[in-house]
């Protein structure tokens, strides 16, 4: 290994949790659509992750519904106890390959559901043709939701899980609650930031309670979110700085900063050159441990991350074309590592199909290639 790269194999301690990491290298969690139809882990799901785990430190799974009515096409469930061990098979394969194993749990809201009733903070529906208009929930129906995530939480407890990250980004149903651009609302849901941030807090709060009294060993639990918004009203960089520290007040273990790009600047709300992610850790980074993650693709590119001065980087399109990522770098074979991947690929890196068809339907979503690269054979 090139002593350059040393930074990426230091061990990580999460104080809170008590957990310990061996690297500084996270998988991130990536929809894969591969489940079985009722949610139960697939056999495919399980080659997927036995194939990816031999290397990052800790491996965060695809979202992970709590309820049916927010539950996504080929997305896993931990709606219901009977799905318990097939979620505590991908926790044992994840962690005998000597990874952490992360559940990441979530509510789709009007992006899906598996019932047909598409729930939001209001009745604004996703700007795409064809798509439902969701209902409001009712105050009583969050009430459920936030139960809900708890009992996802347990199941992950139960299954042996090493902890929890709530999905909290990419338009699901909290972020959607957290914009102005989607939540509308006139109760204490609604209106300012403060009351945006509602029931994000109150779901972290019990899932914290939850897992504390259920687990006998050290459990994460973990936020993901997403900073800005491109629209207008939307979240902007300064709704994400007074909402990364109302976070950063829980008690949770760390926060994972969902981005394309992990070079991408601030659009609105603050004048500020540097990286996102450089402003984040700034704000928080002394309180708790971020993770960083977007257009990772070579141990360069994690170094570059890393400088912004967070403890961790999450690879996840790379993962996918390159499982042996961190081997490679380690054995010095940082040359060999796939930053492109073509159909011939497929059967070697266990990419389930479902997961390869989403990839070829969103242009520029991964670089393709036409003949398969060289791979050597000793690998």
């Amino acid at each position: 290994m090139k002593k350059s790269y040393s930074t990426l194999f230091d061990p990580f301690h999460f104080p809170s949790a008590n957990i310990s990491l061996k690297n500084r290298i996270v998988m991130s969690p990536m929809t894969h659509m591969s489940s079985n139809a009722d949610g139960s882990i697939s056999e495919q799901e399980i080659q997927y992750y036995k194939r990816r785990s031999h290397g990052a430190a800790m491996v965060i799974t695809a979202a992970t519904y709590v309820l049916q009515q927010g539950g996504m096409p080929g997305a896993p469930g931990a709606d219901n106890d009977t799905l318990i061990p097939g979620l505590r098979r991908l926790a044992s394969t994840i962690q005998g390959n000597g990874a952490k194993a992360v559940l990441q749990i979530f509510h789709a809201g009007r992006q899906g559901s598996k019932t047909g009733d598409y729930v939001s903070a209001g009745n604004i529906p996703e700007d795409r043709e064809g798509a439902p208009v969701p209902r409001s929930l009712t105050e009583q129906e969050m009430e459920g939701i936030i139960h809900a995530y708890a009992e996802a939480a347990r199941r992950a407890v139960d299954a042996g899980f090493d902890g929890v990250e709530i999905h909290g980004g990419n338009g699901n149903l909290l972020h959607q609650f957290l914009s102005p651009m989607t939540n509308r609302r006139t109760d204490r849901y609604g209106g300012s930031l403060e009351n945006r941030m509602t029931l994000a807090l109150a779901i972290i709060r019990e899932v914290l309670r939850t897992v504390r009294k259920e687990s006998e060993k050290p459990f994460l639990v973990g936020f993901r979110f997403s900073p800005e918004e491109a629209g207008t009203p939307g979240i902007t960089m300064a709704d994400t700085l007074s909402f990364v520290d109302a976070l950063s007040d829980t008690g949770i273990d760390y926060l994972h900063v969902s981005l394309t790009s992990f070079r991408s600047v601030p659009r609105r709300g603050i004048q500020d050159s540097r990286s996102r992610l450089a402003i984040l850790q700034e704000r928080v980074g002394s309180r708790i441990p971020i993770i960083g993650v977007g257009s990772i693709y070579t141990p360069d590119d994690a170094l570059e991350a890393l400088s912004s001065g967070i403890p961790l980087i999450a690879l996840g399109r790379e993962l996918i074309m390159e499982p042996d990522w961190v081997q490679l770098v380690l054995e010095g074979r940082e040359q060999q590592i796939r930053t492109s991947i073509s159909p011939l690929d497929l059967q070697e890196l266990s990419i389930p199909e479902p997961l390869w068809n989403l990839m070829m339907s969103i242009p520029g979503w991964f670089p393709l290639r036409s003949d398969p690269q060289v791979v050597d054979t000793e690998r």
